[in-house]
């Protein structure tokens, strides 16, 4: 019973992965990329290399406070686990961002590293308590994807998802170096997505609201994100036709 509900689920999940953006959507990722375009590219390739070495530093260090896969093959049990994770993350993430946000300019900027590090590490428990082993690096690029299915733009989306399908087949063909992995595009994705409400995170009154309500959504998509990234795998289910 409650396969034939997830089976639904991520059904709708992969509908929504494959659809096209609305007007809207174009326009405010137009507008995104115009603002880009008047950033030198200098200040692009420091803060790609910023972003990298930051995700590369909690990618690699997360592994070592993961446990090891849950061997436990009825889905149900695990997604009562992983849901109960998120659920502690989520609100983590939430009191890290009222203080953090109620301190103004320097407290919230360095919430942005605090908060990177709880969703890559919630990503690596995911992962373990679906069965997978993060110490397997093909494993983490996938969770590289997870993260960036979740922060990027509708147009980008589509592309992300595709590259996730069929992932055990895909794998095999994958680079043997992570520094070959598109983190200019991970990086400025991620950052256009949340660059609104971090900025309203840093005024003065409303900065601890915001912060509670900004991450706690940012980490419940994530984990609605990841689970359904996971169940794709497991369920092996017919793939949605573009």
């Amino acid at each position: 019973m409650y396969k034939e509900y997830i089976i639904i689920e991520l059904s709708a999940w992969q509908r929504k992965m494959l659809s096209s953006p609305t007007l809207l959507n174009s326009l405010a990722k137009k507008m995104q990329t115009k603002v880009n375009s008047w950033i030198p590219e200098k200040v692009h390739k420091a803060i790609t290399a910023t972003i990298k070495q930051m995700v590369r530093a909690v990618l690699f260090g997360a592994k070592y406070t993961t446990a090891n896969p849950i061997k436990e093959d009825d889905i149900e049990i695990k997604e009562i686990r992983i849901m109960e994770r998120i659920k502690f993350y989520r609100n983590t993430a939430a009191v890290e961002g009222g203080i953090t946000g109620a301190g103004g300019i320097l407290l919230g900027l360095a919430d942005f590293p605090l908060l990177l590090a709880l969703k890559i590490k919630l990503l690596f428990e995911i992962a373990a308590l679906y069965g997978y082993d993060t110490d397997d690096y093909k494993e983490r690029v996938y969770i590289l994807h997870i993260f960036q299915l979740a922060f990027c733009s509708h147009e980008e989306r589509k592309n992300v998802y595709l590259k996730m399908t069929d992932w055990d087949e895909k794998s095999r063909h994958l680079p043997d170096d992570i520094h070959q992995f598109d983190w200019r595009t991970f990086q400025q994705e991620y950052r256009d997505y949340i660059d609104l409400a971090k900025m309203a995170q840093l005024i003065p009154v409303i900065g601890a609201p915001v912060g509670v309500v900004v991450n706690y959504s940012l980490i419940k998509k994530l984990g609605i994100t990841a689970m359904n990234s996971y169940r794709m795998r497991l369920l092996k289910i017919p793939e949605i036709e573009n």
